[in-house]
């Protein structure tokens, strides 16, 4: 894994031709709200890194927090990141991208970031289906083709 600033994140897009995945692009979207229960952000979070990713590298780029600081466990998420030898603070480097072989890892980075409260986009290099994930507790799923997003549907449609 490696820790990206916000310009590093850009670059990645940018080399990519990609925008981020958000409203305000031309992509179709499917709106999923989190689970009401906390623990089921972990199945959440493994899915989202295992089935959206193909096993191709993956951006999580967090660029909310400090929202709701009651909720935020800043101790964990920087121990998280001190076994990939990286001191920076969040704000310094707010990306973080993962290889291929690395899905465990996003998915545990992406649970701890929507556990605290968190928002941020994990666009991934396949480029099928890419993410925005909100503070507000629901995942925006973003695809230029619409039918990339059916497994999304029907994924969330036996919860």
């Amino acid at each position: 894994m490696r820790f990206y600033t916000k310009g590093e994140c850009e670059k990645w897009l940018s080399d990519r031709e990609r925008p981020k995945p958000d409203s305000n692009s031309n992509q179709h979207r499917a709106r999923v709200d989190f689970p009401h229960e906390p623990y089921k952000l972990s199945s959440l979070a493994h899915w989202l890194a295992a089935t959206l990713t193909y096993r191709r590298p993956t951006l999580l780029w967090i660029t909310e927090w400090g929202i709701w600081p009651s909720s935020e466990n800043w101790h964990l998420y920087y121990k998280m990141r001190h076994t990939y030898g990286d001191v920076r603070l969040l704000p310094e480097a707010p990306g973080h991208l993962c290889l291929e072989h690395e899905t465990e890892d996003l998915a545990s980075f992406l649970q701890v970031a929507m556990l605290n409260g968190w928002g941020g986009y994990v666009p991934t290099e396949a480029d099928y289906v890419n993410a925005f994930f909100s503070h507000d507790e629901y995942i925006d799923f973003f695809a230029r083709d619409e039918a990339n997003l059916n497994p999304v549907l029907e994924e969330f449609a036996k919860s």
